[in-house]
């Protein structure tokens, strides 16, 4: 299992080599507010609803002192958002009053501020901080357990066993190798398994459609000639930039699909 895992994970390198997180930051701070708003909707959505966030809340200071409903109002395209904005101002607030308005470096003080948990963590010490993190989200979970790595429905038991198979220096990239095999191939009802460059090492092969003309309809992203997730995508994306909110191809409002 091991040497298969590894394997694949080779195989995911040379098929992902510009794999990256498909939230937009340029900063820790963003980062961190990135993606704890991320919870239950897309990257796509936060994406588009951050440009507007960080330009009325630069700093975690100005953040920790805004008028709730006006912040509300904001990353209201990204659901949930009255629980997200008390999270969010609750962060702030500690950001300011203990860390001197900066992130931390530390997985044991980012787990303390409002609304970050491991995954979260993790996220912003690996893409951020360069500290190397397992980031356990729904499409990691699905594709680790339908590859027979672990059987653990627990994401902090499924990271620490996935960390048990790689090498330290790994696991921030196969995180997002992962992420972007479960986003644009192997789906979570109907995996491309006809048109999966990875299929003869797995396991699940054939739950997904094995016929490799119909299995292409079924890729998303780059790999279907559809934009990303990012307004601004790193150079070496081969896809198309995401639109704005509002700014879908036929003009209309972009769809929060999944």
């Amino acid at each position: 299992m091991v040497r298969r895992a590894r394997r694949i994970n080779r195989e995911l390198a040379e098929i992902y080599p510009y794999a990256h997180p498909e939230l937009d930051f340029r900063n820790p701070f963003e980062l961190l507010v990135a993606t704890v708003l991320s919870a239950q909707t897309t990257d796509l959505r936060v994406n588009q609803t951050t440009p507007a966030l960080f330009a009325a809340y630069p700093t975690p200071e100005d953040m920790a002192a805004a008028v709730p409903e006006e912040l509300e109002e904001i990353i209201r395209p990204t659901g949930f958002f009255r629980a997200k904005a008390r999270s969010l101002m609750g962060l702030s607030q500690v950001l300011r009053d203990d860390f001197g308005g900066e992130v931390p470096g530390r997985i044991e003080d980012l787990v303390k501020l409002p609304g970050v948990g491991r995954k979260t963590a993790n996220v912003v010490l690996g893409n951020a901080f360069g500290v190397p993190g397992i980031t356990v989200d729904t499409h990691f979970g699905r594709l680790v357990r339908r590859w027979k790595w672990t059987e653990q429905e627990d994401p902090e038991k499924v990271e620490a066993e996935i960390c048990a198979i790689f090498p330290k220096s790994e696991w921030t990239m196969l995180s997002h190798r992962v992420v972007f095999h479960g986003r644009r191939i192997c789906h979570a009802r109907k995996p491309a398994c006809g048109a999966c460059p990875i299929a003869p090492l797995c396991p699940a092969y054939g739950e997904g459609e094995t016929d490799p003309e119909k299995a292409g309809k079924l890729l998303k992203y780059e790999k279907g000639g559809q934009p990303g997730q990012r307004l601004s995508p790193p150079p070496d994306y081969p896809g198309l930039p995401a639109a704005p909110l509002g700014g879908g191809p036929d003009g209309l409002p972009v769809a929060g699909a999944q």
